[in-house]
């Protein structure tokens, strides 16, 4: 055996001799971020009138461009930071005389022209001119009337989850609780008004020219808020809901903020004290500023905080100021793992495990921040159901005043918000006094 042969078997056996202390103090090897697992399924309740159960998901402004883009690829493109918008359109809040002509002038047409009531404002729908871009577009026209507000019409979507529709519909062992006296604002998909949770008081309809279209969504939503019936009931039940339909039957991209600060400007002149914005999109320069008139009518407006994840940046209008901005917890208390937080958030409230209205009489398993906005929504329309002189601040603070205390998981930032409504959630499991096979 030569010196060579002999050399590499006597290092092999001082390999295989090593302690494993001195196995870990060599350097690691580099590797590469892991995605995160994925949660096992949710428990599936086999129960009368009850659907499937739901999945958590996180879906970015940049995932729901790009299926906006797939489902209109000839009405919608992308803004700058990849926020779906309708092509070749520019909103312009109540520009001066001057720089319409002169925007006409120069090839802009007039799609629309809608008085904001009662808001003193309205909303100008200009046509972007052949040949010129969208962007270039807003450019020109900001730099031409730099004292007006023009921005994109950005499409503000749902994004929630609500589960498979099933057969059936619940027992009613319960007498249905008092009805809360306030008139109440919603801005969303269509609700179906014949769902026996609305028997008591039917919401009012608005949107799509006078033919809104029921939806999961809307239903699910307008259920939490104000829902009343002997076996389900919302957090302000029996409330007069004006319920305005930003969506209608899908044809054309739907959640506009042409349509949304429309929506808003209707539900102020229809005498709301709050309204629920289950919807979410990008800052946009027409929409906050709409925002803010509704905000001096003393109309409190509660929005979802979305389920881009904890470390996403904010969406709107949960994010502007003076907006109630909302997240969710599931039925342990526990910060849905794809609902988004920031410094903006004032409460969190059930957005899991719980159940809401469905079409057609039934009822759905829900999942997402789009359904803890109106319960929350809900509480403060009963605050204000007792107060006739009382500012959106004060009423706030009422509120907060009541949550639970959650300063035990303060080092989590995420979790650094007034829980309220945890008595409101529906449990599957339990529904209608019913408990789930096992």
């Amino acid at each position: 055996m030569n010196s060579v042969v002999r050399t590499l078997l006597l290092f092999a056996v001082l390999c295989a001799a090593a302690p494993a202390a001195a196995q870990i103090a060599l350097p690691p090897l580099p590797t590469q971020s892991l995605p995160l697992p994925r949660p096992a399924p949710l428990p599936t309740p086999v129960l009368h009138g009850v659907t499937d159960a739901v999945q958590p998901t996180l879906s970015s402004l940049r995932a729901r461009a790009r299926a906006l883009l797939q489902r209109y690829p000839a009405q919608v493109e992308r803004d700058p930071r990849g926020a779906p918008m309708v092509r070749a359109i520019v909103l312009a809040l109540s520009p001066d005389a001057q720089a319409l002509s002169q925007a006409q002038a120069r090839g802009f047409q007039i799609e629309s022209d809608q008085v904001l009531q009662p808001l003193g404002a309205r909303v100008v729908t200009l046509v972007v001119p052949p040949g010129l871009s969208t962007q270039r577009a807003l450019r020109q026209l900001r730099a031409a009337d730099p004292g007006g507000s023009y921005d994109f019409d950005h499409l503000f979507t749902e994004g929630q989850i609500v589960g498979a529709q099933n057969v059936g519909t619940a027992p009613a062992p319960h007498t249905a609780p008092a009805s809360v006296e306030i008139r109440v604002g919603l801005i969303d998909g269509g609700v179906d008004a014949d769902h026996p949770v609305f028997a008591t008081r039917r919401p009012e309809l608005s949107g799509c020219g006078g033919r809104p279209v029921a939806s999961v969504h809307g239903t699910a939503v307008a259920s939490l808020f104000v829902g009343r019936s002997p076996e389900f009931h919302g957090a302000a039940p029996g409330a007069q809901l004006v319920a305005v339909d930003v969506y209608c039957d899908g044809a054309t991209p739907g959640g506009r903020v042409r349509d949304i600060v429309l929506a808003l400007a209707e539900l102020a002149a229809a005498n709301v004290r709050v309204i629920n914005m289950s919807v979410v999109g990008p800052d946009n320069t027409v929409l906050a500023a709409v925002v803010r008139k509704v905000l001096t009518q003393s109309i409190v407006i509660v929005a979802a905080a979305g389920n881009d994840g904890p470390n996403a940046p904010p969406l709107y209008p949960a994010a502007y100021p003076g907006v109630v901005a909302v997240t969710a917890v599931d039925a342990h208390e526990k910060l849905l793992m794809e609902a988004s937080g920031g410094a903006h958030v004032r409460f969190a409230a059930p957005g899991a495990d719980m159940l809401a209205a469905a079409l057609d009489g039934k009822y759905a398993p829900v999942r997402g921040t789009s359904f803890a906005s109106p319960l929350v929504a809900g509480l403060i329309a009963r605050l204000l159901a007792h107060e006739d002189h009382v500012g959106v601040e004060q009423v706030v603070q009422q509120l907060a005043a009541t949550a639970v205390d959650r300063g035990h998981a303060r080092h989590e930032r995420r979790d650094d918000y007034g829980l309220v409504g945890m008595e409101l959630r529906t449990d599957p499991a339990q529904f209608a006094g019913r408990a789930a096979p096992q």
